[in-house]
């Protein structure tokens, strides 16, 4: 995707670019024949490294990959590719990119024998960095991102990335085990929570509703952990983000993994919205968390609803979501009627409707008064939602 450079801060006099272009043009009239890079030379961990960019047209022929094969580690630098990540990064590019919509992949590592290239000191760690035709830099870290760039560059839709060019930086470092302990240091990364990957999602489609319901839906206003893995009762946090995304999923296709890329996020978000609102304030269960400000809770009452309500967990809102799904309609709406049905019902652990589908009691409780675990199997999901519907006589 061409990007305009309207935006730099260019003071840099013609006459002074001129003198750097007469200065500069030999060395790549030089090497012309290799492959020939303006870099920054820089210290880290006691080794020489180089920064470069890589147009898409070298891409391909510049980097290779040394996965391990079979169970033998020592077979290549990094760990076989997992199935399907590379896909993954390649199908995230081609639609954004068909969109000319921003994306971004981030720096690839690779590592190279210090003898096979060629290295020119400009001064103030600015360099240019030659790399003959026959030589392959090894990738430590990116390996996937370089297959799906790669895969991408040969097919048909190449033109997509023609025109970009990917940051590599360049580990002057031609050990074998010193490779494998760099992959393996570059992958020791924390799995980011998936509350925090909705919370920072772009604003289209499933992230754009939830991000819509929490700001005008009382009963998730101030009451949903955005951040962390799980919302903390001592924080008066009831839901995360990632639980109202796969609601919200729920509500309009019946899968909660669905991304809702093709619908448009203030239409479906503004009718989810009134219909939520007629939700939670109907029902006795969700009626005081919802019209009370979270600053006004206390401890007590967001433990005993999350505790009580199976509302107050993620597997209720699924439960939820499933039922509104059934009574979206072809206008963008959802059946008045139905949803007071709903709201009418006792959502409470208590209610017999539940048992034997997604409240199972437990044989050695740690609270005998209160004996029920929650399970979350799709068939506990599905056996609740229908029970629901037969006692309600929708089927």
């Amino acid at each position: 995707m061409d990007q305009s450079n309207e935006n730099i801060n260019n003071s840099v006099s013609g006459e002074v670019k001129a003198q750097f272009r007469a200065f500069i043009e030999p060395f790549f009239f030089e090497h012309h024949r290799d492959r020939c890079y303006p870099g920054l030379i820089f210290q880290q961990g006691k080794r020489t490294m180089l920064q470069i960019n890589v147009p898409a047209r070298d891409f391909s022929g510049l980097l290779q990959a040394k996965p391990s094969t079979g169970n033998d580690p020592d077979s290549g630098k990094n760990r076989p590719e997992v199935k399907g990540h590379a896909n993954e990064i390649k199908k995230y590019i081609i639609e954004r990119a068909r969109k000319d919509k921003p994306w971004i992949v981030g720096t690839l590592t690779a590592n190279v024998e210090p003898k096979d290239i060629k290295i020119i000191e400009l001064g103030r760690s600015i360099c240019l960095v030659v790399i003959g035709r026959g030589v392959k830099l090894d990738i430590t870290d990116g390996q996937h991102r370089k297959s799906a760039i790669h895969e991408l560059i040969e097919s048909a839709e190449g033109n997509l990335i023609s025109n970009d060019d990917f940051p590599i930086t360049l580990v002057l470092e031609g050990d074998f085990q010193q490779c494998q302990a760099d992959f393996r240091d570059m992958a020791q990364t924390r799995q980011l929570d998936k509350s925090l990957l909705v919370s920072f999602g772009e604003f289209s489609g499933r992230v754009g509703i939830t991000k819509e319901l929490i700001k005008r839906v009382p009963m998730f206003e101030g009451k949903t952990e955005k951040i962390k893995l799980t919302p903390a009762t001592k924080q008066k946090l009831i839901y995360t983000t990632n639980f109202i995304a796969r609601f919200v999923s729920c509500v309009f296709t019946n899968d909660p993994s669905h991304q809702l890329r093709d619908y448009d996020v203030y239409e479906a978000s503004d009718a989810l919205v009134i219909c939520l609102n007629q939700f939670f304030s109907e029902c006795s269960n969700t009626e005081y968390v919802s019209e009370t400000n979270v600053e006004e809770l206390t401890v007590d009452e967001v433990a005993a609803f999350k505790e009580d309500c199976i509302l107050g967990v993620s597997i209720g809102l699924e439960i939820l979501g499933r039922l509104l799904y059934s009574i979206y309609k072809e206008d963008n709406s959802f059946d008045e009627t139905k949803v007071s049905q709903l709201a009418q019902i006792d959502w409470s652990r208590d209610n017999p409707v539940w048992r034997d589908n997604v409240v199972r009691i437990d044989p050695n409780p740690k609270n005998p008064d209160k004996p029920y675990k929650l399970s979350t199997a799709t068939n506990a999901v599905t056996d609740a939602v229908k029970m629901v519907k037969i006692k309600l006589g929708w089927i």
